[in-house]
């Protein structure tokens, strides 16, 4: 079995301009060989009846001799046949071997009739007519040698032929180059991807359907480098962030082991040892949350709620958390129904009022509306707190990605509550965006279709 591309292409390609060749050829001679019969026989025809006025005209041996020394003999060969079967050639052959005549042939002549056959196809006719002399009735068989005509024909067929072929075979092997040659790129590439070095280039030019796979094989390396990139960033995060409780768990739970500690301390390790876990427990079940959402498996359980009434609902939830510092809402919640996940919406404005409170100042204003078009409702929720800078507000939505790592102890998180609330999102096929300033406060605009689609 020929296994390479190469080899197998130049093989197709020869194997079909040769038949190809072949069968164009024999073709044309089928199309072409009854018109050359054809003007064969008429020639051959008016020449035979010249012979036979001449041996009507002349005696016989006259006859004989003049048609002996006739110029048409290059192009003719002439047999004069007896009853008993024996005959008088006039003409050579030129190396071409006469026709066979057969008895049938000769009888049916000899009683008047006359034979007509072309015995090797294309231009050679063998003519048999009844000549009346002197001495009887004999039979006069007349065939066209091979005409320069024809010759010529078949001469130039097979150098056409043979010149096609070998011309088509070249051009066929330096196309051949160019065809296998973006594939065996793409071959190596694909190795040197699945050894994990991403940093490829093609440099395939091509414009057709060759082309169009070598951009998508580049977008599909370059999606598979930020995955791969994704990939780092998460285990390093995740390490980072089970690291960090797990040190503290471990550091208190050695100091547990001192027999001189007082009753307070002990205490105060063992809150310190049981909040840790729980942070840890709760970036547990984020994670399994974040990947159960991305996997798709998640579905939606769908129903018709009010969006206002939820909104409310969530605020009156975490009033323990804003009461405490102060801060205030302003709200402009017009009244909308939606098709939506009821638990997972509820999680999206959890995660983010609870951002909005955790980054604003005591004694802040946190603005939150909703607007409704014929599909979509909007919903802001804007806070007067620390702002994000904008080189990092594209990534805010990341798994473990925390705006300012400097207020990562003084801000308690996992950073992964934007990644979940924009999942959630995607889920109900919405949108979500931020805008923000640095010290001037952040806006979450969320847009959700007011029925969700089930597809």
């Amino acid at each position: 079995m020929i296994r390479s591309l190469y080899i197998r292409v130049v093989l197709t390609f020869l194997v079909s301009v040769i038949a190809g060749t072949i069968i164009s050829f024999y073709v044309s001679t089928w199309i072409f060989e009854g018109k050359l019969n054809e003007n064969a026989q008429i020639n051959l025809r008016n020449f035979g009846q010249d012979i036979v006025q001449i041996y009507k005209i002349l005696p016989l041996s006259e006859a004989d001799s003049f048609v002996s020394g006739m110029k048409q003999l290059n192009s003719y060969h002439i047999r004069i046949y007896e009853a008993t079967g024996q005959f008088q050639s006039y003409g050579k052959p030129n190396g071409q071997k006469p026709s066979n005549v057969t008895m049938e042939q000769l009888q049916k002549v000899l009683d008047g009739g006359v034979v007509q056959d072309s015995p090797r196809g294309i231009a050679t006719v063998l003519l048999g007519l009844p000549l009346k002399t002197e001495m009887g009735t004999k039979a006069m068989f007349l065939e066209m040698l091979s005409p320069p005509s024809a010759s010529f024909v078949i001469r130039w067929a097979i150098i056409f032929a043979t010149c096609s072929l070998i011309t088509g075979s070249l051009l066929i092997l330096v196309a051949s180059i160019f065809l296998v040659t973006p594939i065996k790129k793409l071959t190596k590439a694909t190795r040197q991807i699945a050894a994990g070095d991403f940093n490829v280039k093609l440099n395939i030019k091509q414009t057709g359907e060759l082309g169009t796979l070598a951009r998508s094989f580049e977008e599909m390396m370059h999606d598979l480098q930020q995955l791969e990139q994704m990939r780092r960033e998460f285990v390093t995060n995740v390490s980072h962030e089970v690291q960090s409780p797990l040190t503290s768990i471990s550091g208190y739970a050695l100091a547990l082991k001192k027999v001189d500690l007082s009753d307070y301390e002990r205490s105060r390790y063992l809150d310190i040892i049981i909040a840790e876990a729980k942070r840890m427990s709760k970036m547990s079940d984020s994670l399994l949350k974040l990947s159960l959402l991305e996997s798709q498996s998640q579905q939606l359980r769908l129903f018709t709620l009010s969006l206002d009434e939820q909104i409310r609902r969530v605020l009156v939830a975490l009033q323990p958390q804003w009461s405490a510092r102060n801060i205030h809402f302003e709200l402009d919640l017009q009244t909308v129904k939606v098709t939506a996940d009821h638990d997972l919406l509820n999680q999206v404005w959890t995660n983010i009022l609870g951002n909005s409170i955790k980054f604003s100042e005591d004694g802040g204003v946190i603005n939150v509306s909703i607007k409704q078009d014929i599909k979509n409702v909007t919903v802001r929720i804007s806070d007067t707190g620390i702002g994000i800078p904008l080189e990092y507000q594209k990534r805010i939505f990341e798994r473990f990605f925390k705006a300012d790592r400097s207020h990562s102890r003084k801000y308690d998180g996992s950073g992964m509550g934007l990644a979940i609330v924009k999942q959630i999102v995607s889920l109900h096929q919405g949108d979500i965006r931020v805008e923000s300033e640095l010290g001037q406060g952040t806006t979450f605009i969320i847009a959700l279709p007011i029925t969700t689609p089930t597809d």
